[in-house]
């Protein structure tokens, strides 16, 4: 029998492809130890008309729900794209609304928080990509590299607050819409896994600050953290801890190399490194491991028995 993984919940990004009805998936990761899920932005509402009865009956708890949800075919509004900082105000009024209704979801499902994607900084082509290609073939230092990475920091440097200011203005029309209704559900914005997405942690800290008094508040996802310190966008270590207090929930995974949603320690070999996010993960309120398919329940149990003992010892 699996342990009971008590207040830690569990992504459906990790089984759903395995599925294709709804009970049966989240019974999978029952069967893990875990009594809460997030659902992910690619639960269907198909999916849904059997998952709901098991909510309703308390068969499983709703930790969380990442927007956009139910799953939202198309590229307009994929995880994957400007939402909330689209130049274009229908698009944007498209993406409050689409907001608005994940988080009516979550209220119905008794969640306690929103995962957000608020956005990006556009570019052409997808850079980041082409920079993870030249990381891997020259390494960080190579002169490649570093060009590469100077011209996107020159145009995202120039153009983020301008997304900002548009992500901005459409979280304070969705908070606003939501309070006259007397919805205060908490809205995590996450730290991304390609450089040109936002927010990063400082423009986070931004946002959070410029809408303080609404239920604005960081989604910590280490993983992705862990990628961008590594391409050279920002100090995930200092800064991640620094706004700790600022957290709402955390994806708990671990990235080698570039590669994330690994189990931590397990994967990476290094029985140390992740030790500094343990006190985050203590402390947020909402606790989610994001894992990839290929992470097995062995795996699994043995990351979160790491984890959990070491939470213990601090």
């Amino acid at each position: 029998m699996s342990i009971d993984k008590a207040e830690y919940s569990f992504s459906t990004c990790w089984n759903i492809k395995r599925h294709q009805t709804g009970s049966e998936m989240i019974e999978e990761i029952k069967s893990l130890g875990f009594r809460r899920v997030e659902l992910n932005y690619n639960v269907t509402t198909e999916l849904m008309k059997t998952i709901e009865p098991m909510i309703e009956r308390g068969d499983i708890g709703v930790s969380s729900v990442h927007h956009v949800f139910p799953h939202l075919p198309g590229k307009e509004f994929d995880t994957d794209s400007l939402m909330l900082g689209y130049p274009d105000k229908d698009m944007r009024a498209r993406a409050v609304e689409l907001l608005i209704q994940t988080v009516e979801y979550a209220v119905r499902y008794g969640a306690e928080g929103v995962v957000v994607h608020p956005g990006e900084v556009s570019f052409p082509y997808n850079i980041d990509e082409e920079l993870k290609r030249i990381y891997h073939a020259e390494g960080r230092d190579s002169a490649a590299y570093q060009k590469l990475w100077n011209e996107m920091m020159a145009v995202r440097t120039k153009e983020s607050g301008t997304y900002l200011q548009l992500m901005q203005e459409s979280l304070e029309q969705v908070f606003e819409r939501l309070a006259a209704r007397n919805i205060h559900m908490g809205i995590g914005i996450e730290t991304r896994s390609r450089c040109y997405q936002m927010p990063t942690l400082q423009e986070a800290d931004y946002l959070i600050k410029q809408l303080a008094g609404a239920p604005l508040y960081l989604w910590y996802d280490i993983g992705h953290g862990m990628m961008m310190d590594r391409m050279g966008l920002y100090d995930n270590v200092k800064e991640a801890n620094a706004l700790k207090d600022k957290i709402l929930g955390v994806h708990i995974h671990e990235t080698v190399g570039l590669s994330d949603h690994w189990c931590p320690y397990i994967h990476s070999g290094d029985e140390n490194y992740f030790d500094n996010f343990i006190a985050i993960i203590a402390a947020a309120p909402i606790k989610v491991y994001e894992l990839k398919d290929k992470c097995t329940p062995e795996d699994i149990h043995l990351s979160h028995e790491r984890i959990t003992g070491k939470i213990l010892v601090k």
